[in-house]
């Protein structure tokens, strides 16, 4: 019998942002796996990689070209998405993108054609997948508890002021419409429409949106509502928000069938914890249910991906195709508003 590798993965990080400094970089430490090298051209960035015990690059083709980087995770601002996986398709290096895919449609499709034909293994980076709590609903649905699921409702929402900033020198890239490609819709809605994927194995294919630019002094939509309807009928209904403080419950998703409802609260987002409980359709009564609340879905997204680098038969789990489906909805309900 084969000897399984579970020898540590060396991580690349192109991007050295807020995301990736304080929640990936510490992901990849507490899966035992190393950040040995960075990409960024901001000099405070590199700093702080360095500070990390990581070599540190200016140019993205220097951590290319770096033979001890295995995988790769891209967390540049969205435009700059489709110049990383150009560059690193057919190096040989694994690669975990951050979603949305890229700034635009466009850009989308042409960083899957560039992974078409090759063995680069790619995923985007929907951590939301990887909340245990969200493992414990997808679950119960495939147990039969909910019954018939009928409707999906997620609220995902924080607040994002004009002047927010993470770390010394860097821009409010997210509400830049030529960086990030859109506002709240097109930075928290994409984990929303996959996380439907995940907990019901089906896509969501009708959608339509609504937004609005009703708080925040900027260029891009601070709020939208979305309802969506998958080929088998389940209706999704998505809040996302720049405008909604962060005092207020602003997190939560929820899951109804004939059989009763699953509600998690406070489960979206980057960090461990939350509740989830069950209410049953019959009685009424609620239980709460139990999920490891001190795994964040950063650190079991590295694991995942990790173990799927080392074995390639749980690969079936990402799609560069289906990830591009997620995109073409995000699009589509831009183009169609009024």
């Amino acid at each position: 019998m084969a000897t399984q590798d579970n020898s540590p993965v060396a991580w690349g990080i192109v991007g050295y942002g807020w995301v990736a400094r304080d929640y990936m970089a510490p992901g990849i430490r507490m899966a035992g796996h190393r950040l040995v090298a960075v990409a960024d051209p901001g000099e405070a960035s590199r700093a702080a990689a360095e500070a990390e015990g990581a070599r540190a690059y200016a140019r993205l083709q220097d951590l290319v070209n770096d033979p001890e980087v295995e995988a790769v995770y891209v967390a540049t601002p969205n435009h700059l998405h489709r110049e990383a996986i150009e560059a690193l398709a057919g190096s040989g290096k694994a690669i975990l993108c951050e979603k949305p895919m890229a700034a635009s449609l466009d850009d989308a499709e042409a960083m899957v054609a560039a992974l078409r034909g090759g063995d680069t293994f790619y995923g985007t980076a929907f951590d939301q997948r990887h909340h245990p709590a969200h493992r414990a609903v997808r679950a119960a649905i495939r147990e039969g508890r909910l019954g018939t699921v009928t409707a999906i409702r997620i609220v995902y929402a924080c607040w994002l002021p004009k002047a927010w900033t993470s770390f010394a020198g860097q821009d409010n890239w997210r509400i830049d419409p030529a960086k990030a490609g859109g506002g709240a819709l097109m930075d928290l809605a994409p984990h929303g429409l996959d996380l439907v994927d995940f907990l019901l194995d089906e896509s969501i294919h009708d959608l339509a949106a609504l937004t609005q630019a009703r708080a925040q002094d900027y260029a891009v939509d601070d709020g939208a509502l979305l309802i969506g309807r998958t080929p088998s009928g389940v209706l999704a209904n998505l809040h996302v928000a720049y405008n909604c403080p962060d005092a207020l419950p602003r997190r939560r998703l929820e899951v109804t069938g004939t059989k009763g409802l699953l509600a998690a609260i406070d489960t979206m987002g980057q960090v461990a914890g939350g509740t989830l409980s069950f209410t049953d359709g019959s009685t009424g009564a609620s239980d709460i249910l139990p999920f490891d609340g001190e795994a964040s879905p950063f650190l079991e997204q590295v694991k995942a991906f990790g173990s799927a680098l080392r074995r390639p038969e749980e690969r079936e789990a990402y799609s560069a195709t289906r990830d591009l489906h997620t995109m073409r909805l995000l699009a589509r309900a831009y183009a169609a508003l009024p």
